[in-house]
């Protein structure tokens, strides 16, 4: 299965607010031969206030953000049309980056709701979905020998691409941009391949839901790699009775962590079992179906601590008494469903908005299959084709991008209320969930006095510059 490997830099690290502002990837085989590449930058759509560290962090000038040729929907289109034609061309594809599935997946998906676009490009069948940072940590953990690490202050290993890259011989100068550190993820997985090839088709098991469910529903014993509180570990587990082991709200899988005396367990109340799941070591382990875990052989959980410590047909028979109690699954999924009710009865009642909104309401098939002819149309059709979208987020997303690409056809009513609205979530004095004016001058003074300090004159230039840019848009939308 090819592999594609991607990253994005971004206007702030909110994946709801923020815009994509540069994208890049490589396309190789299973022996990571180069088959396709891309790099694409664009403008910052019109209305958002960046994040003064973001564009620190990945080297964009207010040049960039402002001059470069392609406009964000512009660039949107066109990785729709690569990551389509890569699945075209090549076949199935495994989409994966540096820890892309907590975030460059999610701007992404995000991007694509608000660019009325089919939001799950990467793992739409017969495309799967990884991570990097998933591989590098389970290798890790199987053999600390597999990479060369740089040790924090608390003694755990450094799984940060640009150290992990530099620290096993790869220059990693260029960093935090979007192609380069495409590259570097494509490096340390070739790496990880090369020194760990038993465990490498192991680890892309799990790049689909589906084949995850189907690996912990058939297996009696697992070795789940999980990685917290700075350190990648191994757990030796027993998914619960086939029948009953996904969690009946998040669909994640549940399996019983085979250090603990299990039958105890059998005998407790749903509502001891609750208080029992609050304990730790937690006897209940997480599957996290959707998201890549690393999921290897029971031989490799029984050679750590402390399994190794435990006869193994203890540990054996206790896997076959949980896989067999029917009834023991299902009161742990009952205490599951309870405390997750509980938890989104207590959830704050605050208004979400339409860009916060992609996974509390899933855009209709009938709506989705009219997203190609939308685009396709001019922008004088485009307006009046919003008519025909049922979902009104839509429409509203839809006039936003009317209004950054094409304003001229928008009536002068249309036009006049989204730069109310752009000025009026801008121009807000009040702590909001995005990037304001205000944020943004207070950022770049705390920078400021930071880099004053460091006798970093290039960043304070590039400070007195993002500071002229924001009093520009500042004066732009106050005379809304």
């Amino acid at each position: 299965m090819n592999l594609a490997i991607w990253d994005i830099e971004s206007s702030s690290a909110a994946t709801d607010w923020a815009s994509i502002i540069e994208i890049g990837g490589v396309l190789v085989d299973e022996n990571f031969k180069e088959k396709d590449r891309f790099n694409l930058r664009c403008r910052l759509p019109e209305g958002e206030i960046p994040q003064a560290m973001a564009l620190i962090v990945n080297k964009t000038t207010i040049d960039q953000l402002t001059k470069t040729n392609l406009s964000h929907y512009q660039m949107l289109s066109e990785i729709e049309r690569i990551f389509t034609h890569w699945g075209k061309k090549w076949g199935p594809t495994i989409f994966l980056g540096w820890s892309n599935i907590g975030f460059d997946d999610e701007m992404l998906r995000k991007e694509f709701f608000k660019g009325i676009r089919y939001p799950y490009i990467t793992n739409a069948s017969p495309n799967k979905r990884h991570d990097g940072i998933n591989i590098a940590r389970g290798a890790y953990a199987i053999d600390p020998n597999v990479l060369e690490t740089e040790i924090n202050e608390k003694n755990n290993p450094v799984f940060k691409l640009e150290s992990l890259s530099r620290m096993n011989g790869f220059d990693s100068s260029d960093a935090h941009s979007a192609f380069f550190d495409a590259t570097l993820t494509m490096k340390i997985l070739r790496l990880i391949k090369k020194k760990q090839p038993t465990t490498w088709d192991m680890f892309l098991r799990t790049a689909s839901k589906a084949d995850t469910e189907t690996i912990f529903q058939k297996e009696n014993i697992i070795t789940l790699n999980e990685y917290f509180y700075g350190k990648s570990r191994l757990y030796l587990c027993a998914p619960l009775h086939p029948k009953h082991c996904i969690h009946p709200i998040y669909k994640w899988g549940q399996a019983v962590d085979l250090r603990v005396d299990v039958e105890p367990l059998f005998k407790m109340s749903i509502n001891e079992l609750k208080m029992e799941m609050k304990k730790t070591p937690k006897f209940l382990r997480t599957i996290r179906s959707n998201k890549a875990p690393i999921i290897i052989d029971a031989a490799y959980g029984m050679k750590v601590e402390p399994y190794n410590a435990i006869d193994p047909s203890l540990i054996k028979q206790r896997a076959q008494l949980v896989r067999n109690n029917e009834k023991f699954s299902q009161n742990i999924l009952t205490a599951l469903r309870e405390i997750a009710e509980e938890k989104e009865q207590s959830k704050s009642q605050e208004d979400i908005y339409a860009e916060e909104s992609i996974y509390t309401k899933f855009t209709s098939n009938k709506d989705t299959s009219r997203f190609g002819a939308w685009h396709a149309a001019s922008w004088k059709d485009k307006l009046s084709l919003l008519d025909k979208f049922e979902d009104k987020r839509l429409v509203g997303f839809g006039k936003k991008i009317i209004f950054q690409e094409a304003p001229e056809v928008l009536p002068p009513d249309i036009f006049k209320t989204i730069q109310r609205g752009i000025a009026k979530r801008i121009l807000s004095e009040k702590r909001e969930k995005w990037w304001t004016v205000s944020t943004c001058f207070t950022e770049i003074d705390t920078l400021r006095d930071k880099y004053s300090d460091q006798n970093d004159e290039e960043k304070l230039k590039f400070l007195d510059e993002l500071n002229e840019y924001i009093m520009s848009v500042q004066k732009k939308y106050e005379n809304v």
